[in-house]
């Protein structure tokens, strides 16, 4: 004989009307109509095969079998209850670290792409510096970064080497004989110490206009015509030109983007597999 499941809903209903007495006051509490309350109720009882309510003009009371089932019913409950908390605890959560001058225009559709892959996944993004990022890491306050190569490091992988470039806005002259304006992240930023040692040894003279907290407050330095900056073409706005060639400013290397994770469980590290795919992917294009 097949068992016919109950209607948890039908469940609360009865105890709401047991506990409050009324039918009316019971719809109230659930936000509902009486009639839907009660259509709620005889759906358990033809469901059970027995009444639960015996209903009277000016009150309502527990029949003999309504009362047997009622510890059966805050039972039910009680369990369901226990069961939303186990999945809610069992609930992932994957704490990642995404460089400033990683994290670009992309970083949405990247957690959307993770999210995608698993949506049950808790995610929880924090932008940095590296080297900030890499010390909370250091500190297990992060479960995974994604950052520029820092030298003296080996624990992470590589994943994609991402082209520089030296990007002033359009119609932007330098001064002859002036010094090289640039715009840099505070130190210590690796893109700023690769970018002034490369201008050092190439003999370029070079003097900070502007120091910005982030890639993008740099980026719109650059557009705002203060000088020139080391930049992914990524993070720079539509119009932006690599004067590199025409200053026969020394070329700029690809520089690395390493994931660092401690993560061993199969979802997270399939979920890291799905970021790193796309960020490569968002790259390349």
């Amino acid at each position: 004989m097949t068992r016919q499941s109950l209607d948890l809903d039908a469940v609360k209903a009865f105890i709401q009307i047991v506990e409050l007495g009324s039918f009316t006051h019971a719809a109230d509490a659930l936000q509902t109509t009486q009639a839907a309350v009660s259509l709620k109720l005889k759906r358990l009882e033809d469901r059970l095969g027995y009444r639960l309510i015996e209903r009277t003009p000016r009150y309502v009371e527990l029949s003999a079998d309504g009362s047997v089932f009622l510890k059966h019913a805050y039972e039910l409950l009680a369990a369901h209850e226990r069961a939303l908390v186990v999945v809610a605890e069992a609930r992932q959560r994957l704490t990642i670290g995404i460089s400033d001058h990683v994290a670009g225009p992309e970083l949405p559709a990247l957690i959307a792409r993770m999210n995608a892959h698993d949506p049950e996944l808790l995610i929880e993004i924090r932008i940095g510096s590296s080297d900030d990022l890499l010390q909370r890491y250091d500190r297990r306050e992060l479960d995974s970064v994604i950052v520029r190569f820092h030298v003296g490091r080996n624990d992470g992988k590589v994943i994609i080497e991402e082209k520089f470039g030296w990007f002033a806005s359009p119609g932007w002259q330098r001064s002859v004989g002036q010094p090289l304006p640039l715009a840099t992240m505070a130190e210590p930023c690796g893109v700023r110490a690769m970018s002034t040692q490369l201008l050092s040894e190439a003999g370029v003279s070079w003097n900070e206009v502007f120091v910005g907290g982030g890639v993008m407050a740099v980026a719109a330095a650059v557009m705002a015509g203060l000088g020139v900056a080391a930049l992914s073409p990524r993070m720079v706005p539509f119009g932006a030109l690599d004067v590199g060639h025409r200053l026969a400013l020394p070329e700029l290397p690809r520089m690395p983007v390493v994931l660092h994770t401690r993560v061993k469980n199969d979802r997270a590290r399939e979920a890291l597999a799905a970021l790193s795919a796309a960020f490569r992917s968002a790259v390349r294009s």
